[in-house]
């Protein structure tokens, strides 16, 4: 009997610890989604302004 309480008990840390790594994991995954989602934003008001400021292979820079 004493043997399954241990394991139990070992089972039941092993739950809790993963559920640690996962909501650790959840709230990075929302942090890098908020950061992604705001880069698109910016990229796409960029590129509404027509000032992307990037030169795409043989394209010439505006200042040429």
């Amino acid at each position: 009997m004493q043997h399954l309480e241990e394991q139990i008990a070992h089972l039941t840390r092993t739950v809790d610890d993963l559920n640690a790594v996962v909501t650790r994991q959840q709230a990075e995954i929302d942090r890098l989604t908020r950061r992604v989602e705001m880069l698109l934003h910016r990229e796409a008001e960029r590129a509404q302004e027509g000032s992307g400021g990037v030169v795409l292979g043989d394209e010439r820079p505006p200042h040429y």
